[in-house]
């Protein structure tokens, strides 16, 4: 009784839980949060120090007493605590401006395709014990693929890549459902580690994520670029232990992340190999859509295409596809009630 009474002054919220960023939408403002999944903590006082972007600045430069953790991992939560603590930072922040007391919203939450019973009930726990009166559950691909505007409750085929920060997702969706589909332990985390490992085996350096991350971003590509690029890489030489600057350019960044992208290429092709004809047929027609962060790298939406000799297209700012189709759902609940794989409610 208590907690419909609350929900009457809560906001119902989508979210986009992630191993690199957490996203939350609500109906009247869109979206309200895009931070980091970082969470610092004392592990001496077991305090939290800073969430999201505070905290996501103290990693690697922290003191031994002061950690700075990924309550997630590969998609699914890691640390049950930290996710918890971290989510009742986020759903407090969304309701301060309304003086809510004890937010008691209704949550629809995006989850990966290959998550375990056990990891889902631990979403949904971390989720309630954070606030939430009822929380349903969605796999990401249709959250993706409802947020990208496509007819997924048609009895049409629409494919979807979702390369987020914690793995890469390729489902086919038709009626409301996904039809064939593969998960890879795969993502944007994974491109940087390729630059780390490049750096060390090239260049006998040592650099941060951080570092690699921003090279990724600049200069990164899967397919050969109009003009070449370079910038600078900053890290710590293996041989003498000093700081020391090299320049990189995109050509060596994409040697480095060359076997990553075969990787989710063949995987692309695999998928569309276990595709009922019909709908292979859908595919070639409309093409695939590519979403998630990992979608900005610049010419693997070529590259695939070149591959499949398929259309490909980027979505609409494809890095918050899933938290805009939670935020659809949350304005259709009726429409879409088919389509949860599993809730809990108090």
């Amino acid at each position: 009784m208590f907690n419909k009474f609350f929900g009457k002054f809560s906001k119902d919220l989508g979210i986009d839980l992630g191993s690199s960023s957490t996203l939350i939408i609500t109906n009247d403002k869109g979206i309200v949060i895009n931070e980091p999944s970082v969470v610092a903590v004392n592990s001496r006082t077991d305090e939290v120090l800073a969430v999201g972007t505070d905290a996501a600045k103290m990693f690697g430069k922290t003191p031994q007493h002061i950690m700075a953790i990924h309550p997630l991992t590969n998609g699914v939560i890691s640390d049950f605590e930290v996710a918890e603590k971290m989510l009742k930072y986020f759903i407090d922040r969304v309701h301060a401006e309304n003086f809510t007391l004890i937010p008691r919203p209704r949550v629809v939450i995006g989850i990966p395709l290959d998550i375990t019973e056990v990891e889902k009930k631990a979403v949904e726990d971390a989720t309630k014990s954070a606030g939430a009166r009822e929380i349903l559950l969605v796999e990401t691909p249709l959250a993706s693929a409802i947020g990208a505007r496509l007819p997924v409750l048609e009895a049409t085929a629409n494919m979807i890549v979702d390369l987020g920060g914690g793995t890469t997702e390729i489902a086919v969706v038709s009626l409301g459902g996904v039809v064939t589909w593969k998960n890879l332990r795969l993502s944007g985390g994974t491109l940087d580690g390729d630059i780390v490992q490049y750096a060390r085996d090239e260049f006998n350096m040592l650099i941060g994520e951080q570092v690699s991350e921003e090279i990724k971003k600049r200069i990164g590509s899967a397919a050969p670029l109009a003009e070449e690029m370079v910038m600078p890489m900053r890290g710590r030489d293996l041989v003498n232990g000093l700081p020391r600057e090299v320049m990189i350019s995109d050509g060596q960044v994409r040697e480095a992340l060359g076997r990553s992208v075969y990787h989710i290429i063949e995987n692309i092709k695999a998928a569309l190999e276990m595709t009922p004809p019909e709908l292979v047929s859908d595919i070639y027609e409309r093409g695939i859509i590519l979403t998630g962060g990992g979608a900005l790298l610049r010419g693997l939406d070529k590259e695939i295409a070149r591959a499949t000799q398929i259309p490909v297209r980027i979505a609409d700012d494809p890095g918050t596809c899933v938290v805009r189709g939670t935020g659809k759902i949350l304005e259709n609940i009726e429409v879409y009630r088919n389509i949860f794989s599993g809730s809990a409610s108090n």
